[in-house]
């Protein structure tokens, strides 16, 4: 079965970085779709960051310019490099992963079990 791991979480003060990692087994990773997902508590679950097939990558409103998204096809891992962090931030970070027509139609199959990131003074 495919399988998600995330690593890098962690608490720090607002204007410094982490890189999350998201390690993927049971299937190659170089014909999915990817992403990046977070929940606060009381919020519902919002889309952070995305990367296609071919590396093209898109981000929420809230994180351009702070965050990057990136995979490598040879370790199957997903990347969240986040920089400049601020306090809004903070949430429980998954990731996700799936054939991109999962992904246009709402359904990601594969998810991570998430990792916290906490952003305070």
């Amino acid at each position: 079965q495919v399988r998600l791991l995330e690593s890098g979480g962690g608490s720090l003060q607002p204007g410094g970085s982490l890189r999350l990692s998201c390690a993927v087994s049971g299937d190659t990773i170089s014909r999915y779709c990817m992403a990046w997902f977070r929940q606060a508590p009381g919020k519902e679950r919002e889309g952070v960051a995305k990367i296609n097939t071919v590396g093209d990558p898109g981000y929420a409103d809230s994180v351009k310019g702070r965050f990057t998204i990136s995979k490598d096809n040879v370790k199957n891992g997903l990347y969240l490099q986040m920089n400049n962090l601020k306090p809004e931030d903070t949430a429980m970070y998954d990731c996700a992963a799936d054939l991109c027509s999962y992904f246009s139609s709402g359904g990601i199959r594969y998810w991570g079990q998430g990792t916290q990131v906490t952003v305070s003074s």
